[in-house]
C-alpha cells in the first residue's frame, strides 16, 4: 500500500520505483528458493538410493529445505500482496510498514513495532 508520509509515520512512502525494485528482489528470491528446493530434493533422492547418507547431514538438509520452503511462502505471499494492492501494510496494526524495513526485508508482514512485540512474545 502506498501511503502519504506524515510526521507520525516517517519513512513509509513507497515510490513506484521502490515497488518495482522490491518486486524484482522478491522474484529473484523466489527463483533462488525454488532452485534451492530442487537441489535439496535431488540430494535427498540420491541419498535415499545410496542409503548410506550421514544422518546429521541429512537432518541439516531437511531443516534447510524447510527453511527455504518457509521463505519461499513468505516471498510468494508478498508478491500476492503487491498484486492485491495491500503490500506494505502491517498485518497486525494495519499501519504502513516502514520503507527502510521493506527495502531490507521485502517480504516483511509487520511494521518494526509489531515485529518486536511478536518476537518478545515468543
Amino acid at each position: 500500500m502506498v501511503t502519504h508520509q506524515t510526521i507520525d509515520e516517517p519513512d513509509t512512502v513507497l515510490t513506484p520505483e521502490d515497488l518495482a525494485a522490491l518486486r524484482e528482489i522478491l522474484h529473484e528470491q523466489r527463483l533462488f528458493r525454488q532452485e534451492q528446493l530442487r537441489q535439496f530434493a535431488f540430494t535427498t533422492r540420491a541419498d535415499d538410493r545410496r542409503r548410506q547418507a550421514d544422518a546429521a547431514q541429512l537432518e541439516v538438509g531437511v531443516k534447510l529445505a524447510a527453511s527455504a520452503r518457509m521463505v519461499l511462502a513468505d516471498v510468494e505471499a508478498a508478491l500476492a500482496r503487491m498484486d492485491a494492492g495491500d503490500y506494505g501494510t502491517c498485518h497486525l496494526c494495519r499501519r504502513p510498514v516502514e520503507r527502510h524495513r521493506l527495502l531490507i526485508v521485502p517480504q516483511a508482514r509487520y511494521c518494526g513495532r509489531c515485529q518486536q512485540v511478536r518476537e518478545a512474545g515468543r
